[in-house]
């Protein structure tokens, strides 16, 4: 969930669409907007952030080295991106190879 919303098959769409570019690009395109590409902490991942019916996500490619379920997808190849609420810090979704899973929904 998004705080007070359930994230509604379109932005299921986007989330996997900023997954993609994140891991495959230089830059994120969202609502025609052109978003860098930063890379962030002491691994170098990838990060961006965007706005999602007006709150404002980070996007932040997986760590390999954590040894979390999503920490040995991405080790073993898989594109992971974790998708954050920059206010609340709550982690709202992870895209795993294009496949959206929110948490607290499963």
């Amino acid at each position: 969930m998004l705080n007070d919303f359930a994230l509604l098959p379109e932005h299921h769409k986007l989330l996997s669409s900023v997954a993609a570019q994140l891991m495959n690009s230089s830059e994120v395109v969202v609502d025609s907007q052109r978003i860098s590409i930063s890379r962030v902490g002491s691994d170098r991942l990838r990060s961006t952030r965007f706005v999602l019916n007006e709150r404002a996500i980070i996007a932040i490619e997986q760590n390999r080295n954590k040894p979390s379920r999503w920490g040995k997808l991405a080790k073993k190849g898989h594109q992971v991106v974790q998708f954050q609420d920059v206010v609340t810090k709550k982690y709202l979704a992870v895209v795993v190879d294009g496949e959206v899973t929110e948490y607290g929904r499963r």
